[in-house]
C-alpha cells in the first residue's frame, strides 16, 4: 500500500491542476456544435470496402434526419464523462488532503507541508528547526500511517459494498 501512497504524494500537483482544469471544462461546457457535428458526419469515410446498407442513397439527406440527435447524445454523454472523471478525481483528493491532516503530530504536518503545501525538503527543513534527514524520517513515518488509513478505509468500502 506505500506504493499507492507514495504514487499519490509524486502525482499530487498534477492531480490538482487535472481537478481545476476538468471543473473548468464542466462550467464552460459547450460541446460539439451542429456544423462541427454534420463535418464530422459528411466527411467521415469509412476503411475497407463500402457496402451500402441503407435505402437512403443521399448521404445528405441522412445527416439531416440524423445529426441533431447525434449530437445532443455525443454532447451528453462527454459531459457525464468529464463530471464522473471530476467526482472520481475530487474524492480521492479530499480523503488523501483529509488523511494526511488527520496524521499525528509532526510527522502530518511535515508531509502536509510537502505534499499540499508543495515546500521543498530544505524549506521544511528551515521551518521546523531539524534536519533534512529527520525530514525523511517523519515522511517515511507519516507515510506508514497514511498506508494504514488507506487500508482501513478500503476495508470499510468493502464491508459497506458487501453489506
Amino acid at each position: 500500500m506505500s506504493e499507492r501512497v507514495e504514487k499519490l504524494i509524486k502525482e499530487y500537483p498534477k492531480m490538482k491542476v487535472e481537478a481545476r482544469c476538468l471543473e473548468l471544462q464542466i462550467k464552460d461546457f459547450k460541446g460539439i456544435s451542429e456544423d462541427e457535428m454534420i463535418e464530422a458526419m459528411n466527411f467521415g469515410q469509412p476503411e475497407g470496402e463500402r457496402v451500402q446498407t441503407s435505402n437512403i442513397s443521399n448521404k445528405p439527406e441522412s445527416i439531416a434526419l440524423s445529426y441533431h440527435e447525434r449530437m445532443e447524445e455525443a454532447n451528453r454523454d462527454w459531459y457525464e464523462y468529464l463530471t464522473r472523471k471530476y467526482l472520481e478525481l475530487s474524492e480521492e483528493l479530499r480523503f488523501f488532503e483529509s488523511a494526511v491532516r488527520s496524521l499525528h503530530d509532526t510527522a502530518g504536518k511535515v508531509l502536509y507541508d510537502l505534499t499540499v503545501g508543495s515546500m521543498t525538503w530544505d524549506t521544511v527543513a528551515e521551518s521546523y528547526f531539524i534536519s533534512r534527514r529527520q525530514v525523511g524520517y517523519y515522511r517515511r513515518t507519516a507515510i506508514a500511517e497514511l498506508s494504514q488509513l488507506y487500508d482501513d478505509h478500503e476495508k470499510e468500502m468493502v464491508a459497506y459494498l458487501l453489506s
